[in-house]
């Protein structure tokens, strides 16, 4: 059978700032498995990953709001409870739409470490802000008695900055592919992974990091022989010269044009479609077939070769 991996973004399980709470949350999920429950059941065997972003955040707040009262909750707790909670919603969503669709596929949750080098320069440079926005006193104080790195981010006030390595091992990988390769449809490698680092003897211990999810999707994807990428975004194609008057939808690109793309800079906006391109590069690098890059609503058409903008070595 042919075999996906879909990316799906963090940001997709929220429509708006209206619509945040656990059970809107839990209809987003829905909307988005409604979209991809039909290339399970025409016979693809798949892998799907998802953001946490937003939903780390609210955990961290309640945290701090909390704070004095019960126990702070670590970076890395955060994400495993976020796997497991946006697991739950997509899984039972995904089944009832396989129901509907007469395909009867198990589907499973994997709560996911990926390891990261604890010698990795990304380690020694905390740069990703995390978190609620803080006032200057508060900042300096929590990183004069909690050994936090703080940054003054945009403008807007003071934020917690977490190293952001890139993954270099999925610790869980063959029991992802022994279940894929049994049927299975497994949700894992949500948020890039928990961050762990690896002691001299193998011992394994989380870390305070933010692993980009788009890279670990493009790990996952050629570690399992997966024949196409799938990263599910806000927009339906991919767009040259973002933002600009010149700006041009793309329906299908080449391997060297999107690193020669990269390389200009300009094209793809850092923190939204730059790190998405740079992991369909490192699937294909790896020798995966295609990559796709679409909105949720239209995965079913550009899988069909209707739209969307296709990514071949």
């Amino acid at each position: 059978m042919p075999r996906v991996v879909v990316a799906i973004g963090g940001n997709s399980l929220i429509a708006d700032k209206d619509h945040q709470s656990v059970e809107d949350q839990h209809i987003a999920a829905a909307e988005t498995d409604h979209h991809i429950a039909p290339l399970i059941a025409d016979g693809w065997d798949a892998a799907i990953t998802h953001g946490n972003g937003p939903q780390v955040g609210f955990i961290m707040r309640r945290s701090e709001l909390a704070r004095g009262e019960l126990h702070e909750i670590p970076l890395d707790v955060a994400g495993a409870d976020t796997q497991g909670a946006i697991g739950y919603a997509l899984q039972q969503n995904l089944v009832n739409e396989l129901r509907v669709l007469g395909a009867n596929r198990p589907v499973a949750t994997v709560v996911t470490q990926v390891e990261v080098a604890a010698d990795d320069p990304a380690m020694l440079n905390p740069s990703k802000p995390i978190g609620s926005f803080l006032d200057e006193a508060e900042a300096k104080r929590r990183r004069d008695e909690e050994g936090w790195v703080v940054v003054e981010d945009a403008g807007r006030g003071w934020r917690r900055a977490v190293a952001s390595p890139p993954p270099k091992r999925i610790v869980e990988i063959d029991v992802i592919r022994r279940l894929i390769d049994s049927g299975v449809v497994v949700i894992c490698a949500g948020g890039g992974g928990i961050p762990v680092t690896a002691g001299h003897g193998g011992e394994l211990k989380g870390v305070a990091a933010v692993i980009d999810k788009d890279l670990t999707a493009a790990m996952l994807a050629a570690e399992i022989g997966a024949d196409m990428l799938l990263i599910s975004t806000a927009v339906e194609k991919v767009a040259l010269n973002w933002g600009s008057p010149g700006q041009r939808w793309v329906d299908e690109m080449t391997l060297d044009e999107v690193r020669r793309r990269l390389d200009e800079g300009g094209h793809f906006a850092e923190g939204s479609m730059a790190p998405k391109m740079r992991a369909v590069a490192r699937f294909l690098e790896q020798g995966g077939r295609c990559a796709l890059v679409t909105s949720p609503e239209c995965i079913e058409r550009a899988v069909a070769g209707e739209t969307g903008t296709r990514i071949v070595p």
